[in-house]
């Protein structure tokens, strides 16, 4: 099992970080539209290295949200494809490609439903009459 350090990434994790995630994103986005996924935006969002650099988890932000499912489990069936693509771009810059792990970020539809219950459009309890209930009395 592989454990992700909760330490500060070195310079070094940051720039193979930087520089796999700019590459992934072309390769990735390149390879939705040639796929028949025309009007979906991939991006990725961020991209965490293991000290040893033999690990790459990479978070992927997908709109629109529905069609995140399908294409993180086309990813991960293309994964050796991608590698070998992302390792041919990065062959002067890296010697070892690191394995890549594939994530869907939700950060973004889970901000939008915290700024919705803020706003009072949708309420987080589903029924609100517990809430008299729970008052101390």
């Amino acid at each position: 099992m592989l454990y992700f350090c909760p330490m500060e990434e070195s310079q070094r994790q940051k720039k193979i970080g930087g520089v796999l995630q700019k590459d992934l994103a072309d390769i990735l986005q390149r390879a939705a539209s040639d796929g028949g996924l025309m009007g979906t935006l991939i991006s990725v969002t961020k991209v965490s290295v293991t000290v040893d650099l033999s690990v790459a988890k990479v978070y992927i932000s997908v709109f629109p949200e529905n069609k995140a499912d399908e294409l993180i489990a086309g990813i991960r069936s293309n994964q050796p494809l991608i590698r070998k693509e992302l390792a041919a771009r990065t062959r002067n810059q890296l010697r070892r490609m690191p394995e890549m792990l594939f994530y869907i970020d939700d950060t973004l539809s889970y901000q939008e439903s915290i700024e919705k219950s803020l706003r009072g459009e949708e309420n987080p309890i589903s029924n609100p009459d517990l809430l008299e209930r729970r008052k101390k009395k």
